[in-house]
């Protein structure tokens, strides 16, 4: 398990920037576009947020605010990137189908379209690592 959570391939240049440029992306669009918010509004919200694991709802805001902002801040930086992407990964597959279960994949309103698409990001990272330009490298 820790060499699968820990080891970095040595990837090319170009595909350590196209890695370097998803964990910008996806890290800080997470940590500023949605966890941010709930950071600052926790209490709140920490009575009406939902509660799909049914743990209570200040337990689940808890549980997002961890994920979308401290672990999306280490993938954005490249510091223990696939540890911090597994609470990102649970939190989406959380987000897609259970909060947004009965909602259309696409649309307007509510669906699982922005769920997944972080969800897809984050795994990709999760299996190539973080690259060469991380933390998680200087580190090794």
């Amino acid at each position: 398990m820790k060499k699968l959570l820990f080891s970095n391939p040595t990837h090319s240049t170009p595909a350590s920037i196209s890695l370097l440029i998803q964990r910008l992306i996806f890290g800080f669009f997470m940590l500023f576009g949605h966890g941010w918010g709930k950071l600052v509004s926790f209490g709140d919200r920490m009575d009406s947020f939902p509660d799909p694991l049914g743990v209570g709802s200040a337990v689940s805001l808890a549980l997002a605010v961890f994920a979308e902002v401290l672990c999306a801040f280490l993938v954005g930086i490249g510091l223990l990137t696939r540890a911090a992407l597994i609470p990102l990964i649970i939190t989406m597959l959380v987000a897609a189908f259970m909060v947004h279960g009965a909602d259309p994949l696409f649309g307007r309103g509510p669906s699982k379209e922005m769920a997944l698409l972080f969800l897809a990001a984050y795994v990709s990272i999760f299996v190539a690592g973080p690259g060469k330009f991380s933390i998680d490298r200087l580190l090794k």
